[in-house]
């Protein structure tokens, strides 16, 4: 079935992207980004950039890139910005991080030296490990926010922006469980003039960004935006908002495997995961507090996608056992360890492992270009809330009330593309086939 096309508006302009955090993850993306638009790299990783999506029927031969089937900003025309606890430039932070090697560093030298962070809304309760001194000041919550506002009209005038989006590409900050203070949003804003704990700094980006009309994406585990206030603010300002934490190494694996089990009937005994990893993001997750946020995130995943509720014979009480372990010589370079016990045809025992040697940063970099320019295009088509169909990027993607989130990821994929096939007035894929078959 088709639907008539969304009214989008245009992507004319300039598209500020700014990055709560301009750490190992914001500086690959920016460096990845102007090498790319020198020519001097491929954006691998990246379905806005690479990607095809099927139109109609098989035999119609229709699979333009994504790029070329919505209307996407360019990169040519994408304006970085930042806001960090420590005030080095994109290119420091960047030679501190050691993602990039030299040789792709050099050449963008004076670049990412333009690049220097705005003060930070920073606090060292909630990210116990960092010590920022590029830092806010202000009486009440409500003050940082408001100055994080500023930031914002600051920014797109002095760029000359038309639009913005927000990612957070910051630390993992201590674990918060929901409360009173985040069911609504007046709890929420009088919390931020009380200075409540559980109001966090990632909150407070996200209040500025939805107060500001600016779209804003959760690249962390930390709890914001999946607040009954925050989307509430998200409604009323008709703004896209989505999250939760980033899905690159080994959570993106367990939403690739769990479904083939999931798919062949296959049992679960176990599954035991660690990783080691030595930049700052395994610095912070040494820390207990900011671990069980992550682990949290890490955790909803199997059981979301095995539903042992529905299949106690196969997943009934399977142990799940998460560890990230802080080893230094690592770097970004993550090793994440899989033992996963399996159980088959007459309960017979078998194992799968996997040793995956990933690039953390590497993966993260086109997740964020990517959920920069769809939900800037999902503000410029006028949705607004939870965007459900960017839970492909996602280890805790969020989803409405009363819903499950999907972890699957080729529903995931799915979804997305009939999301976009949806905008654009496009007929619905369902993979169904009968129409070529007498």
């Amino acid at each position: 079935m088709t639907t008539s096309p969304a009214t989008i508006r245009p992507a004319t302009g300039k598209l500020g992207i700014l990055t709560p955090g301009l750490g190992a993850v914001a500086t690959t993306f920016i460096a990845g980004v102007e090498s790319i638009r020198r020519g001097r790299s491929k954006p691998i990783g990246s379905l806005t950039q690479m990607a095809t999506i099927r139109l109609g029927k098989r035999t119609d031969k229709r699979t333009p890139l994504i790029r070329e089937f919505v209307p996407l900003a360019g990169l040519e025309d994408i304006v970085f910005g930042a806001w960090d606890p420590i005030p080095d430039d994109a290119y420091t932070s960047a030679k501190t991080a050691g993602v990039l090697e030299d040789r792709d560093l050099e050449p963008l030298r004076e670049f990412l030296s333009s690049i220097r962070p705005m003060k930070a809304v920073f606090d060292q309760h909630y990210v116990t490990r960092i010590h920022g001194t590029h830092v806010k000041q202000g009486k009440t919550k409500r003050d940082l926010a408001e100055q994080l506002r500023q930031d914002l009209r600051d920014f797109k005038q002095a760029n000359g922006c038309d639009r913005l989006v927000v990612v957070w590409c910051g630390s993992t900050e201590i674990y918060i469980e929901p409360s009173p203070v985040h069911a609504t949003l007046a709890a929420f804003e009088r919390a931020m003039d009380e200075n409540h704990p559980d109001i966090a700094p990632s909150m407070l980006y996200a209040w500025a960004a939805i107060m500001e009309g600016v779209p804003y994406n959760n690249g962390a585990p930390n709890l914001a935006v999946d607040t009954p206030a925050l989307q509430e603010l998200a409604l009323r300002h008709g703004v896209p908002i989505s999250g939760k934490d980033f899905k690159t190494g080994q959570t993106w694996m367990k939403t690739v495997i769990a479904p083939a089990l999931k798919a062949r009937m296959l049992g679960l005994e176990g599954w035991y995961s660690t990783n080691i990893l030595g930049n700052r993001d395994g610095e912070v997750l040494d820390d207990p507090a900011s671990f069980k946020t992550k682990e949290a995130s890490k955790l909803s995943v199997l059981h979301t996608i095995l539903q042992p509720e529905t299949y106690p014979d196969l997943y009934e009480g399977f142990s799940h056992v998460v560890r990230i372990n802080y080893y230094p010589p690592r770097g970004d370079n993550k090793e994440g360890w899989d033992n996963i016990d399996i159980v088959g045809w007459m309960g017979y025992p078998m194992q799968i492992k996997v040793n995956f040697l990933c690039r953390d940063s590497i993966l993260a970099a086109p997740i964020v270009l990517d959920l920069a320019l769809f939900s800037d295009l999902a503000s410029r088509a006028g949705m607004k809330g939870i965007q459900e169909w960017l839970s492909f990027y996602y280890k805790s993607p969020m989803a409405a009330a009363g819903l499950s989130p999907e972890h699957d990821l080729f529903i995931q994929q799915t979804k997305l593309k009939n999301t976009l096939r949806h905008l654009m007035g496009e007929e619905q894929i369902t993979h169904l086939g009968l129409e070529y078959y007498p």
